[in-house]
């Protein structure tokens, strides 16, 4: 294997290029080259293929019987799912579409969960039609479209649990209450439908490690129950909501879920019951990074209302605010709320942005030793709602420099829209581990 002077033969030629760099290389080469100086500036993601796969070695290191299920709804971006799919993953799809991308890149039926508790009727025909036959449910009307759609289907039935401590709240949508569970599992029984084992969702970003322990024993409840009527559960999905973080002063980390949900698997569940769960941010989270432009600039006093008049005799472009100025400044980047940072409203992703470059210098993970001052950043759209941030603190900054904000893979490219006409953002790849190249691609 050749070293990272770059470039790949590529066994599928509708393949993007990827490079051997590190994101920081990859950043400095796209924005300090004479087609982003000059005629190309918008902004762009780097996608580190390097830690998708240190995530999975993560993953197998500390939670080695639960098998990973992606979740293609958090992002679908293909190399991605490639990796994935090379690596051996499972995928939790949520529709016809993401179901057909997967099988499409050849993914075994069996490794597929179509785990969308509320169908639409053609959805579950296409399932049927490719053998995809793990499907979850919720509700007595499900089980009654499953039987007349695909009586052959492996059924698992979605629970609810505690996800009082998760940012994104899925139980007012999803999940039977475990009073329902034992009418839902008779009606199964009178249809002859074939239930194979349960499911939970403790909800998206969890930062309690302890609600996957409850979830567990209500799972294990559910499969008492269903032992009683006569059904022979196999199958226990954990759900998503893993965190990412490495950083165990931020709160949860992936460490700290792992130490309590695998014990808690072992100690409800015999070595013969099959268990997955439906990690998304996990994965495609960190690597995730996006550079954006400053493509605007207004400056208002911070203490009043006003927009900060300049004056007539100084030359505003050479200078720079003082820490007694206290000014708020304004600035406006080339991507926003209604693209890649969809993920502040739907997600309730908190953004931090960084300096990338500033008057040419480029600054990745530099901290200057200039002040900082309240500022505003706003996407690109003529929509007053597109706001990243109204709360940041970033040195003065100048039009034609750059930010860049990391950790930004999840539920970020899967929703962003083209409004106003904006596209959406690119996607430059790379691979800082090597050994992504022996599951994807031949080195020259």
């Amino acid at each position: 294997m050749k070293g990272p002077t770059n470039k790949l033969n590529i066994k599928n030629k509708s393949t993007p290029p990827i490079s051997m760099l590190s994101v920081e290389e990859v950043l400095k080469s796209q924005i300090l080259s004479n087609n982003y100086e000059n005629e190309n500036n918008d902004a762009f993601f780097v996608a580190d293929l390097g830690e998708i796969y240190r995530q999975h070695l993560r993953w197998k290191t500390h939670l080695p019987r639960v098998e990973p299920f992606y979740a293609v709804k958090c992002n679908g971006d293909p190399m991605l799912l490639r990796l994935l799919a090379a690596l051996g993953t499972g995928f939790d799809c949520a529709s016809k579409h993401e179901i057909q991308t997967v099988l499409d890149m050849g993914v075994s039926p069996s490794n597929i969960i179509y785990a969308n508790p509320c169908k639409q009727g053609s959805f579950i025909r296409f399932a049927a039609e490719h053998d995809v036959k793990m499907i979850t449910f919720d509700n007595v009307d499900e089980l009654y479209k499953v039987k007349r759609l695909f009586p052959k289907a492996q059924l698992v039935i979605r629970i609810l649990a505690d996800d009082s401590k998760a940012l994104i709240k899925l139980g007012a949508k999803f999940g039977a209450s475990l009073d329902d569970t034992g009418f839902l599992l008779k009606t199964a029984l009178e249809l002859d439908l074939n239930v194979i084992g349960v499911s939970f969702h403790v909800g998206s970003g969890c930062y309690d490690e302890t609600s996957y322990i409850d979830a567990i024993r209500r799972a294990r409840f559910v499969f008492n129950q269903a032992s009683e009527l006569g059904f022979d559960f196999h199958l226990l999905d954990v759900g998503g909501g893993f965190s990412f973080s490495h950083k165990s002063e931020e709160g949860i980390t992936f460490e700290k879920i792992a130490a309590v949900l695998g014990p808690a698997i072992d100690k409800h569940f015999p070595p013969n019951i099959r268990v997955i769960a439906e990690p998304g941010r996990y994965y495609a989270a960190p690597a995730f990074t996006i550079a954006t432009h400053v493509i605007a600039k207004r400056i208002a006093c911070r203490d009043t209302e006003r927009e900060y008049v300049p004056s007539m005799n100084a030359d505003q472009n050479n200078k720079l605010a003082t820490g007694d100025d206290h000014p708020t400044f304004m600035y406006y980047i080339n991507d926003g709320l209604y693209g890649s940072f969809n993920c502040i409203l739907y997600d309730h992703q908190l953004v931090t942005p960084k300096v990338l470059t500033k008057r040419g210098s480029f600054l990745f993970g530099e901290v200057l030793d200039e002040p900082e001052y309240n500022c505003y950043i706003w996407g690109p759209t003529c929509d007053s709602i597109d706001c990243v941030t109204k709360n940041g603190s970033l040195p003065e900054l100048f039009l034609g420099d750059w930010l860049y904000f990391e950790d930004m893979g999840a539920y970020t490219i899967a929703a962003a829209t083209k409004f106003n006409g904006f596209k959406r953002t690119e996607v430059i790849y790379t691979t800082t581990d090597p050994r992504v190249l022996d599951y994807l691609y031949d080195v020259t």
